[in-house]
């Protein structure tokens, strides 16, 4: 494990510690991405809101996680995950995200592989356009390609076989592919590109702070 998932991890186990600038710091490097996804799932409107609670919570059951960065990406996503389909519930549907295929209209890749079509999807237009597949493709896209897991911990997420995910994202992908001018077969096998990961983060080690993570996060 090197690199930003190394340092990711410390900074999951300092903050696990009480470390208000690891909880920080863990924060700053997931919480775009999270965001991104509670966004295809309950809309811009709600995104900020119901993330934020998502947060609480990981705040708050934080000293019972277990695992490196890898899994805390996946932990993490599961929690939004739950707080955005009870957002859903009370709501009654998922709600329709603005933009639409005019977005891409133009837009040819100038290369026909996956992973142009993958580095796209980090445009806000992109995602919004993600929002519009079907809800598995949709989680399946973001978890695998802009939250950064990897198939067996996206399935764990939501609860299916790490098979169907991806089948799931493959099929988004494809469909993205088509929208961006890229060559829809040349979406092959996921697994072959590396997924992004979350901005670089500096490793800490444990301060003893004992305040409470949720008020440290009031200051991000």
């Amino acid at each position: 494990m090197l690199g930003d998932d190394a340092e990711l991890t410390a900074a999951v186990l300092a903050a696990q510690d009480g470390d208000e600038t690891a909880f920080r710091t863990v924060y700053r490097a997931v919480h775009p991405r999270l965001l991104g996804y509670v966004r295809t799932l309950v809309g811009e409107p709600d995104a900020e809101d119901v993330t934020s609670e998502a947060w609480l919570q990981i705040a708050r059951d934080l000293e019972r996680f277990s695992g490196d960065a890898d899994r805390f990406r996946g932990w993490a996503a599961r929690i939004a995950r739950n707080r955005a389909l009870d957002h859903i519930r009370m709501r009654g549907r998922r709600p329709a995200i603005g933009g639409d295929e005019t977005e891409l209209t133009g837009k040819a890749a100038e290369s026909d592989t996956a992973t142009e079509a993958m580095e796209a999807l980090s445009t806000g237009s992109t995602l919004s356009l993600i929002a519009q597949l079907p809800q598995d493709q949709a989680e399946a896209v973001v978890l695998r390609v802009v939250v950064g897991l990897d198939a067996k911990t996206a399935a764990e997420t939501l609860g299916k076989r790490p098979g169907a995910v991806r089948t799931a994202a493959h099929r988004g992908l494809k469909r993205l592919a088509e929208l961006l001018g890229t060559d829809p077969e040349s979406v092959g096998a996921l697994d072959a590109v590396p997924p992004q990961r979350g901005s670089r983060v500096r490793a800490v080690t444990s301060a003893g702070v004992t305040h409470t993570r949720s008020r440290a996060q009031k200051d991000m």
